[in-house]
C-alpha cells in the first residue's frame, strides 16, 4: 500500500472516529479549527496556519455524526486550499466572501438545527476537546514520527558539532532553524543558550548570551503536525562545576520514567515514579521545581506527569521526558510501541549514556566535550 492511499485510509478511519465520538457526546457535527486537530484529522496533510502565532487559520474543518466532512473557508484563501491542501482528501468545499464569512450560517444550512460543537470557544457553540482522539497513534502517524525524529536529531547533530566559543546564542538558533526549515521541519521552541544562562534558568530562551564553557541545543520541531523535543549539550575546556554528576542523576531518572512508561499507567503514577527517583538519588523534590516531561504527540505535551493525573498510557504512543536538576537535563522523544520503548531522537554520533533499569537498559544523551 502505498503512502497516498495509506493517508486516504487513515483520513477516512479519523472521520469515523469523530463521527463516533460526536454519537457519544451525543452532537451532531463539530467544527475543528485548531491547527493540531486538524493536522490529525487530515493524516498530517493540511495546514492552515498563516500567521504561525494564531491556534486556528484560514479555514476550518466541519465533520458531521452521518459522516460529511466539509471545510469551511473563504474566497481569497480558496483556491489554495483547493489545489494545496484539501485535494484527494474528500472534504466538500464551503466558501464565504472574506468581507461576509458568516460560519454559524454555513453550519446551518448543512446541518439545520442540529447540535453543533467546536473544538475551540468560538460562535457561541459547545466546546468539546478532541485531544483524547490523538493520543493513540495509528502505524502512519509512526512512521512520519520515525522519519520526524530522525531527521531532527541529524540536525541536531550537525548544529552542535559547529558550535564554538564566541558563539551568540542568536546564532546558535539561526544555525538550528536553517537546518530545520531546510528539511521542511517547523521549529517552534527554541532554548539554545549558554554558560550562566543554561545553568540557571528551566527555560532559557535565547538572548545575548556567548558560549564560553557550556551550550545547551534544546528544541521542539513539528512536521505533518506531529511534534518531537530534544536536548543536548557542549562543552569546552575545564568540567563544568558538578554538572557531570547532574547528568548522571537525571539520566537515572529518564531511565526509569521510560520503564514506567507502560499502557494504562496514569499521569500521577509517572510522576510518582519521577518523585521516587529524585529522592532515591539524593535529590528529593527535585520533580517540584520543573514538569518532568509527559505525552507528546500533536502538541509539544498532550499532557504532562503530575500529582492526581488521571491521563493514561496507551498502546501507541509518542512521550517526551525531560528530567533536570540545576541547568542538567536529558530530553528525547521516545515512542512506545508492542509494549517497547523505541528513541525517536537518537544521535548515535554524540556522546550515549547507558542507564540499566528493572533488568533494561534506557539511554540517555551524554555531553560532547570539545
Amino acid at each position: 500500500m502505498d503512502m497516498d492511499v495509506e493517508r486516504t485510509a487513515e483520513v477516512a478511519s479519523k472521520r469515523k472516529q469523530i463521527a463516533d465520538f460526536l454519537l457519544a457526546k451525543g452532537m451532531d457535527a463539530v467544527l475543528i479549527s485548531r491547527h493540531e486537530n486538524i493536522a490529525w484529522a487530515t493524516a498530517g496533510v493540511v495546514d492552515v496556519r498563516v500567521g504561525v502565532l494564531r491556534e486556528s487559520g484560514a479555514a476550518s474543518l466541519l465533520v458531521t455524526r452521518e459522516g460529511g466532512a466539509f471545510y469551511l473557508t473563504t474566497n481569497n484563501e480558496a483556491a489554495r486550499m483547493a489545489e494545496e491542501e484539501f485535494l484527494g482528501l474528500g472534504y466538500e468545499p464551503v466558501v464565504n466572501p472574506w468581507f461576509g464569512n458568516d460560519v454559524p450560517a454555513s453550519i446551518g444550512n448543512i446541518v439545520g438545527f442540529g447540535k453543533v460543537a467546536s473544538d475551540m470557544p468560538q460562535f457561541g457553540y459547545e466546546v468539546l476537546p478532541m485531544q483524547s482522539l490523538r493520543y493513540e497513534l495509528t502505524e502512519g502517524e509512526i512512521a512520519r514520527y520515525r522519519w520526524l525524529g530522525s531527521h531532527a536529531a541529524t540536525v541536531a547533530t550537525a548544529v552542535l558539532r559547529r558550535a564554538q566559543p564566541g558563539m551568540s546564542e542568536r546564532t546558535f538558533q539561526a544555525m538550528l532553524a536553517e537546518q530545520l526549515l531546510g528539511q521542511g521541519i517547523m521549529p517552534s521552541t527554541y532554548l539554545t543558550a549558554v554558560d550562566r544562562r543554561a545553568l540557571g534558568y528551566s527555560h532559557a530562551v535565547p538572548r545575548a548570551g556567548v558560549l564560553e564553557r557550556l551550550g545547551m541545543l534544546g528544541f521542539c520541531a513539528r512536521r505533518w503536525g506531529l511534534s518531537v523535543s530534544m536536548t543536548r549539550f557542549v562543552q569546552f575546556g575545564a568540567a563544568v562545576a558538578e554538572f557531570d554528576e547532574r547528568m548522571s542523576v537525571v539520566a537515572q531518572v529518564n531511565a526509569r520514567l521510560q520503564g514506567a512508561t507502560r499502557e494504562g499507567t496514569t499521569s500521577d503514577e509517572l510522576f510518582r515514579v519521577a518523585e521516587e527517583a529524585y529522592a532515591a538519588l539524593g535529590c528529593g523534590g527535585e520533580e517540584k521545581m520543573h514538569h518532568q516531561g509527559g505525552a507528546t504527540g500533536y502538541l509539544e505535551r498532550e499532557w504532562v506527569a503530575r500529582p492526581g493525573g488521571g491521563e493514561r498510557v496507551t498502546s501507541q504512543q509518542a512521550f517526551a521526558w525531560n528530567p533536570n536538576l540545576k541547568g542538567a537535563k536529558v530530553e528525547d522523544t521516545v515512542l512506545l510501541h508492542h509494549g517497547a520503548i523505541e528513541l525517536l531522537t537518537a544521535t548515535p554520533e554524540l556522546p550515549v549514556v547507558n542507564t540499566a533499569w528493572d533488568g533494561r537498559k534506557y539511554l540517555s544523551a551524554g555531553v560532547l566535550k570539545s
